[in-house]
């Protein structure tokens, strides 16, 4: 009986280490490490195209530290710094179920047939700043979006709130969608983000400041807590974790901040990177496990997001003129970026390879985004010249669409909801748009 009982316990356990060793060897892959997968997968017998749910490796730690913990299970949030309010539900953050699966981009470059027909949008003036709208964000939940001001000030806005301001027949007279505003800079606001689990927004601006606003609690009108740079802040990325923050900066490398201590890190082959130029834009994978900066010196650059080393540069990305923007598709294999010699393209983050280019739009003066809608089938950026909004099929790269703007000059921001067929513009007319699908 003893044996047989340690027989069975010797098969659970061998199982137990294959199962681990197949969730290591897929996580790596995910993560564009393919050589420290193909190493892991060869020591471990273990196949190395092992199919495995995406980003399970990290659901299963991220549960297992919140049961050790007693969190609730929904990931690692940073009680130590954040207390989450009352004013808000307790749901805020958790992600919708997407409308349709994300895009396959492995299969790109074997694409064939027509485009597909971007859905006709209805779009209202929701809001106006006192100067240009230089920035926005949408949370995690697309419940909220915020916009950041060069008067300084940042509005939060409840989506569910625009949707109603956009019905045709409300009869309990106007509806107000903005429902906080934050004064607590001294300078023009250059980007915004939301912490993943807590209600936190956090801001980064040129009076070289990263400063966090908890907008659970409805009377407050300036930051809890502050980071203080020593540069001006351009661009501001939560880890998936929350317990660190990026900054893209005019320094060439990215700072990284521990929000629990503040503690700031910066990469270490900083000499060997080559970057002499200010970042303009700084984005983590879903994951964590890399982040991308997108520079005024062109180039866009991949770097590892635990050891904050360059892994890859694209040196050279948009020529000589600024890279604006860029973010990784869903599956973390593609890179998107745009800049300033009218292009947007993709990039395949495992090799460095140009993929497709989105061309039609001319964007030579703003600091201009591209991004993707929620289910990754189209594009959308920003023609400057014609003061109109372009969209491309995702795959197969053909311009589907263009939508006058509503701004009075063109719109220097666009940012698209994560979970539905709306988006928000900003506009150097400093009004705030927002944009859905009209079903």
């Amino acid at each position: 009986m003893g044996m047989d009982g340690s027989f069975e316990q010797t098969v659970l356990d061998g199982k137990l280490y294959c199962q681990v060793n197949a969730l290591i060897v897929a996580h790596l892959r995910e993560n564009n490490l393919n050589q420290a997968a193909g190493a892991v997968a060869s020591a471990t017998m273990t196949p190395l195209n092992v199919e495995v749910p995406p980003n399970r490796l990290l659901d299963l730690v991220a549960k297992g530290l919140a049961a050790e913990k007693g969190d609730p299970v929904r990931g690692v949030s940073s009680v130590t710094v954040f207390d989450s309010g009352a004013a808000l539900p307790a749901a805020y953050a958790s992600m919708p179920a997407p409308r349709t699966a994300a895009i396959d981009f492995s299969s790109l470059q074997d694409v064939r047939g027509s485009s597909k027909s971007f859905p006709e949008h209805e779009t209202r003036h929701v809001s106006e700043h006192k100067n240009v709208a230089r920035c926005a964000r949408w949370s995690p939940d697309a419940r909220f979006v915020a916009t950041g001001s060069a008067d300084t000030s940042i509005k939060l806005f409840e989506a569910s709130k625009i949707k109603q301001m956009m019905l045709s027949d409300v009869k309990d007279g106007p509806i107000r969608a903005v429902i906080r505003t934050f004064y607590d800079h001294i300078q023009p606001i250059n980007d915004l983000d939301f912490h993943p689990q807590n209600t936190i927004l956090i801001s980064g601006a040129k009076d070289h400041t990263i400063k966090f606003f908890d907008f659970s609690k409805t009377t407050a009108k300036r930051a809890f807590r502050v980071i203080q740079d020593t540069h001006n802040v351009r661009s501001v990325s939560f880890h998936p974790s929350g317990d660190y923050v990026l900054a893209g900066t005019d320094h060439p490398i990215a700072h990284l901040y521990d929000i629990n201590t503040f503690k700031c890190y910066l990469s270490a082959n900083v000499q060997d990177v080559g970057a002499n130029a200010a970042i303009n834009q700084v984005r983590y994978s879903a994951t964590g496990g890399m982040y991308v900066t997108a520079s005024k010196d062109g180039a866009i650059r991949l770097w590892d997001g635990v050891s904050a080393n360059c892994v890859r540069s694209i040196i050279g990305a948009h020529g000589t003129e600024e890279a604006t923007s860029a973010n990784f598709t869903k599956d973390q294999r593609f890179v998107l970026s745009c800049g300033k010699d009218s292009t947007v393209k993709l990039w395949e983050v495992g090799t460095g390879r140009l993929v497709k280019q989105y061309l039609g739009a001319t964007h030579m003066q703003l600091q201009c985004q591209a991004v993707f809608n929620d289910t990754e089938e189209f594009i959308l950026s920003i023609d400057e010249t014609r003061n109109e909004i372009v969209i491309w099929d995702a795959l197969t790269a053909v311009e589907v669409s263009r939508l006058r703007s509503g701004h009075v000059g063109p719109p220097c921001w666009i940012e698209h909801s994560p979970a539905e067929a709306a988006f928000i513009t900003c506009g150097t007319d400093r009004s705030v748009r927002f944009w859905k699908e009209i079903l």
